[in-house]
């Protein structure tokens, strides 16, 4: 399983890529593993505001229907359009290609509340 050491991640297996102002996020490696085949991803809109740990949208596998919960509050200013017509990238590559959205948070003392990678390890190992 693979665990970018450059990354913050949370209880429900988002990570979140700090650049600047703003911040990527995504699904791990293990909450896609977990999933198998993804064949729909559903986001929100460009200029949506997103609230830490409430549903901003789903990722749809052959099993299941799974929502995606934001990591951190703020304003959506992009969206991985790819994903609309390559679902399958959350399986291949979910920290390089399989980006969600970017997010400018209003709120930076919420990263306080992100993992690092040996906490989310720690975490996932105890499941």
């Amino acid at each position: 399983m693979s665990l970018p050491k450059d990354l913050l991640y949370s209880e429900e297996h988002e990570w979140v890529k700090e650049e600047g102002e703003k911040v990527r996020i995504g699904i791990t490696d293990f909450a896609q593993s977990e999933l198998g085949d993804i064949v729909f991803v559903e986001l929100p809109e460009v200029g949506e505001e997103l609230e830490a740990d409430e549903p901003f949208g789903s990722v749809e596998s052959v099993k299941t229907v799974s929502e995606l919960y934001a990591p951190l509050s703020g304003k959506v200013v992009e969206i991985n359009e790819e994903l609309e017509d390559s679902p399958e990238f959350v399986n291949e590559s979910p920290y390089d290609k399989a980006w969600m959205v970017v997010v400018e948070p209003s709120n930076s003392s919420e990263k306080e509340e992100l993992m690092s990678p040996e906490e989310y390890k720690e975490m996932i190992n105890e499941d």
